[in-house]
């Protein structure tokens, strides 16, 4: 009896798939076989428009330990007998439906698939984008209209709802992480009107343990029991894979969809998480395999963990714990219920295994059994309620398409930068910071001789180089992040040795002298002007960032967020990304091990940028040799790498300036990957030698505000007022080129950098000199370190209590 559309609509799965699983199986799926086809068929699950893309992706490497997709996270190999474990997940739908708890419970489930692996969790990091929170910026920018064809511009009930959810989810990683005693060291935070009724929570977890005991995935050894551990079983969290994160538009139905946004319990998750790793460490002999319950719940952590041992399984659904009444067989085998983990208890070590789970106080039951036919069995008491081949259940169709490049892309790339008027030089009015009743939070701006400023006090006009760089430094994109990372807890466990708020974290590895920089890096914005560009410059900055610290880096874990993949548009953007993401990650020796994909980014036909994230880790062979962005010894002296300091006007090109001041999204992007390489190994080989006393990328607001960071993080100046700056101030100071670090170094190594770069054949700049005044000097630029650190510490908290007009 053919099933009903409404059906199929629940689960996702689309009439041709579901004539295709007839086709596999020989006959028609009863209800709940239809169910678990659903849920691992899901685009979360099945990968089935981007795996075909992601095989471009370079995955091997010297460091590589485990192979793409076949475990819980990748590993890299680090010497001294340590290998780093990582993974980088979205949880975009959960938290837009309810910030908090599908925050809490992306965290939750990152850090099951790392301990999953038998690796401790040292780290935390996230990225995470939202609508604006501020009325004055909701709709500014060609991007608006370009992502939304033509749709209407947010209102001020955008910026209430936006500040909701940024708050929720900042709150969510906070409570679960915090919870875990893990810290989170690092992350990014951004607001773009694209992401107005999609945000993207994108979580990141950082483990480390002995080569030697890593865990795996696979259901291996016929006879071995399954011990499922952990919380019971409810109905939170139903149709989460299928429901959420592959259907489009499931925000407009956020009461009817709350259910299916899982609940988290991270003091559970805590004594869950020491258990699995004693297990792992102490006694590796007792199983064969560990998986954890995440999206699909019980049907893909056990059908997965099949497929990869080429075993089959039998499971009886009456003896999973519940912690509801009248729970269906259906319901058990697709809950999402946090907080679980499925153990392959090798035959006679049960009673091992229950002691261990009993002494860190979690419950545990044996719901079946390996077996060696390749199908799972599906028992509730004496009745088989679903009997699947597993590799026809876990084998999803796969779809390439016709990409189609958006039409916009060629009208945003010949946006005139040229014809903007440059800066002026700055006035000889005062500079001020106000509650400015355009919003922002951020600079007062006068429209003539009378400043805006409810406190009277003067003000610059808004085309000089002085109020340019403060209302940067003030806006939500650039400014501190300070009111986010102080609700993490940062040092816990004692390994972070430089945390939030620099280009990457740090750690150190206890018990070696080694140290792991990481970070995580991204811009829609780019990725929306020019997708192979924008996928490409993710992964250079993310590089550029751990460089920056001294480190090599090594490997990427990559979360990949797009809108509806049916649209040829959308495609089309997914191809290019893609295609960027893997020449970077190739010229630099960054392979892809581990990663994930999250479609149906959208509401009403309107999807977010493509919005590519780069997790990046580097190896530090000495951490107490790491560099960090601050100025910290007078006289030193300062150089701009990768390029000379004047900039064409292009450089403006997606920049944050080009936003904040002129309202425009805009212009053509390119990179330079060659050139990405060689400066990383300059920066290497100076920070390696002693030479660089400080090292910071230049990236969001260009050359102006990375100096003006660098400054307040070593409480120093830097007078580079005599800096030749070229003919339009805007691009030299904020625009935003690619493959530039700003070093300091002591007095008298320019012959050092000189050969460095003349061998890698990098240009490079003096800017000027780190002073003990603390004020900075950037050509016309002229502010006092209070100023900077006023608008720069205060943007953010600013903004958030800007009230709508």
């Amino acid at each position: 009896m053919p099933v009903a559309q409404e059906v199929l609509d629940t689960i996702a799965l689309s009439r041709d798939e579901y004539a295709l699983i007839i086709e596999r199986l020989g006959r028609e799926p009863n209800e709940v076989e239809l169910g678990m086809f659903g849920a691992l068929w899901s685009e979360h699950c099945g990968y089935k428009n981007s795996k075909p893309l992601l095989r471009q992706l370079p995955g091997e490497g010297p460091y590589v330990l485990t192979q793409r997709g076949a475990e819980n996270a990748g590993a890299v190999d680090i010497g001294d007998g340590v290998c780093v474990v990582l993974k980088i997940e979205s949880h975009n739908h959960p938290s837009a439906i309810e910030p908090y708890q599908g925050a809490a419970t992306g965290v939750g489930g990152i850090v099951r698939d790392i301990f999953a692996m038998g690796a401790r969790p040292i780290a935390i990091l996230d990225s995470l984008r939202f609508g604006p929170i501020t009325p004055s910026s909701v709709g500014r920018g060609a991007i608006a209209d370009a992502a939304r064809d033509g749709g209407p511009e947010p209102q001020d009930a955008d910026v209430t709802r936006n500040r909701y959810l940024f708050g929720g989810v900042v709150a969510g990683i906070a409570g679960y992480g915090n919870c875990l005693g893990i810290p989170t060291v690092g992350g990014e935070v951004v607001f773009e009107d694209s992401y107005s009724a999609n945000p993207l929570v994108n979580a990141m977890c950082v483990g480390i343990a002995p080569v030697d005991r890593l865990a795996s995935a696979k259901a291996e050894g016929p006879g071995n029991l399954l011990m499922l551990v952990g919380a019971d079983t409810g109905r939170d969290g139903i149709h989460g894979a299928s429901g959420l994160a592959s259907r489009t538009d499931p925000h407009s139905r956020f009461e009817e969809l709350r259910p299916a946004v899982q609940v988290g319990n991270p003091f559970l998750e805590k004594m869950l998480m020491e258990a699995c790793l004693d297990l792992a460490h102490h006694h590796a002999g007792w199983i064969s395999g560990i998986q954890d319950l995440g999206a699909a719940g019980l049907t893909a952590s056990s059908a997965e963990s099949a497929a990869r041992a080429g075993t089959g399984l039998v499971i009886d659904v009456a003896k999973v714990a519940r912690r509801e009444e009248g729970m269906s067989a259906y319901e058990v085998m697709l809950s999402e219920s946090q907080e679980r983990m499925l153990t392959i208890v090798r035959k006679g070590h049960e009673g091992d295994d229950a002691a261990l789970f009993e002494r860190w106080e979690d419950p545990w039951t044996i719901i079946g059994h390996v077996s060696d036919d390749r199908i799972i069995h599906i028992m509730e008491g004496d009745g088989e309620v679903a009997t699947l081949p597993v590799g026809i259940l876990v084998e999803a169709p796969e779809y390439t398409r016709e990409g189609v490049r958006p039409p916009e892309l060629d009208e945003l790339g010949a946006l005139d930068l040229l014809s903007l008027p440059d800066l002026e030089n700055n006035a000889t009015l005062g500079v001020g910071l106000g509650s400015s009743a355009s919003g922002n939070g951020a600079l007062a701006v006068s429209d003539g001789d009378q400043p805006v400023d409810a406190e009277s006090k003067p003000a610059p006009k808004r085309g000089t180089p002085n109020a340019a760089l403060l209302r940067l430094l003030g806006s939500p994109n650039i400014a501190s992040k300070r009111w986010v990372y102080r609700q993490y807890d940062q040092s816990v466990l004692a390994n972070t040795v430089v945390a939030a708020g620099a280009d990457a974290a740090v750690m150190r590895i206890k018990g070696t002298p080694k140290g792991i920089a990481i970070s995580v890096d991204g811009n829609g914005r780019y990725a929306h002007l020019s997708p192979y560009a924008g996928g490409a410059m993710a992964v250079a900055e993310a590089a550029r960032n751990v460089v920056c610290t001294g480190a090599q880096p090594v490997a990427v874990t990559d979360c990949l967020n797009f809108g509806n993949p049916e649209r040829p548009e959308v495609y089309y953007q997914m191809q290019e990304v893609i295609r960027g993401i893997s020449d970077a990650c190739s010229e630099l020796g960054t392979p892809v091990i581990s990663g994930n994909v999250s479609l149906y980014n959208e509401t009403s036909d309107r999807a977010v940028c493509p919005t590519p994230v780069i997790g990046m880790l580097g190896i530090l062979d000495d951490v107490t040799r790491h560099c960090q962005m601050a100025f910290e010894h007078e006289g030193d002296e300062v150089f701009l790498l990768g390029s000379l300091l004047e900039q064409p006007a292009a450089s403006l090109a997606g920049s944050e300036y080009l936003k904040e001041i002129h309202g425009l999204v805009g212009g053509r992007l390119s990179m330079d990957l060659g050139l990405e390489a060689r400066l990383h190994r300059a920066v290497l080989a100076l920070i390696r030698q002693r030479i660089a006393t400080a090292a910071h990328d230049c990236s969001d607001g260009g050359l102006a505000v990375a100096l003006a960071e660098m400054c307040l993080a070593g409480g120093k100046g830097i007078d580079a007022s005599g800096a030749d700056l070229g003919l339009r101030l805007d691009a030299a100071l904020f625009g935003e080129a690619q493959s530039r670090v700003v070093i300091a170094t002591r007095p008298g190594e320019r012959g050092a950098i000189d050969q460095i770069a003349r061998a890698g054949d990098i240009p490079f700049a003096r800017i000027g000199r780190v002073t003990a005044e603390r004020r900075l000097r950037l050509g016309p630029i002229d502010l006092s370190l209070d100023e900077i650190r006023d608008a720069y510490e205060g943007g953010l908290e600013r903004a958030l209590t800007d009230k709508p007009v």
